[in-house]
């Protein structure tokens, strides 16, 4: 019986570890052609779906180039041949595809949503665990854990239809924006941040507190020095869950963030983000727009994880 449970849990953590390779090599697979056609050039360029002449390199040309229409059709009137004559002059053309604006939106969303959920979310755990009473605690927690269970589509069309107007009223510029679509992915992590810091900051021993009490301390002294020190690893381990989260939310986003190809210079711009991209644009995708969808899928999947990779082994081993 202890074997079989060993091997049992081998076979699961291995098919863990498969499945995270086998997800790698099929996106790098798909990815392939567009890779090939672009390489790296495809991070920084900013141009998406866009016609551009040939002869010149991606980056470059992105900027400057107009589309060129280049169909003839048969006729035997004479102008329609002499159109004919000067439409093979005209230089060839090929689609370019680039993941800068998309990257761009996906990190600046992310961040925004990080920056206003984390002292919030803070300030929930260290009110229910250490300050509230019992009653008031069991209650606001079970408000925090239902709030998490809501449907991310359910926060999009509030956003949508509530919340973006009053940002538009604080802030000006666009309801759908990169601002908005920060704000509600914010409120999105929040939960997942104050319910599991809140459990974290519970599991302090009460004579580790007792005895700083003792000493004279005042409860922000023990919160300070004794709480949150013990429980450093469980409220990092709920920022690195947060902020994966906000790095591959797709649908409350793709209400509120835009959905255009365009490089924000203000958060009251609207934009887009790599999850929104490929939602909006796979239904009709063949060819290298699909393979291009699916290079800006292993991009995003590179940049969870050395994103998540950091925070865990940096952040975590700093803790210990």
């Amino acid at each position: 019986m202890e074997k079989i449970f060993k091997n049992l849990s081998l076979i699961s953590a291995t098919f863990v570890l498969v499945l995270l390779v086998s997800i790698f090599i099929s996106l790098f697979n798909s990815a392939k052609p567009s890779i090939d056609e672009y390489g790296l050039g495809f991070v920084t360029e900013s141009a998406w779906d866009k016609e551009v002449p040939i002869e010149n390199s991606v980056s470059s040309l992105a900027n400057d180039a107009k589309p060129i229409k280049k169909e003839v059709k048969a006729s035997s009137d004479e102008d329609d041949i002499l159109a004919a004559y000067e439409d093979e002059d005209e230089p060839l053309t090929k689609t370019v595809f680039g993941g800068w604006i998309p990257i761009v939106g996906t990190l600046l969303s992310t961040l925004i949503a990080m920056v206003f959920a984390l002292p919030i979310a803070m300030g929930i755990a260290v009110f229910l665990a250490e300050i509230a009473p019992k009653n008031l605690s069991y209650v606001v927690g079970i408000a925090i854990e239902l709030l998490a269970a809501i449907p991310s589509i359910i926060f999009g069309m509030w956003g949508l239809f509530y919340f973006a107007p009053i940002i538009q009223k604080v802030v000006g510029g666009y309801q759908v924006s990169l601002l908005t679509a920060g704000l509600v992915l914010g409120v999105m992590i929040l939960p997942f941040m104050a319910a599991i810091t809140r459990d974290s900051m519970r599991t302090t021993p009460d004579v580790l507190k007792e005895s700083a009490y003792a000493l004279g301390a005042t409860k922000f002294e023990v919160i300070k020095d004794v709480i949150f020190p013990y429980s450093k690893k469980g409220i990092i381990g709920s920022i690195i869950l947060a902020l994966g989260r906000a790095l591959g939310e797709t649908m409350a986003v793709a209400f509120l963030i835009g959905s255009v190809f365009m490089m924000p210079k203000k958060l009251s711009d609207p934009t887009i983000s790599i999850p929104v991209a490929m939602a909006n644009n796979f239904g009709e995708a063949t060819g290298l727009t699909l393979s291009s969808l699916f290079y800006l899928a292993f991009l995003l999947f590179i940049i969870s994880f050395v994103v998540i990779s950091v925070a865990k082994f940096y952040f975590l081993r700093k803790a210990d």
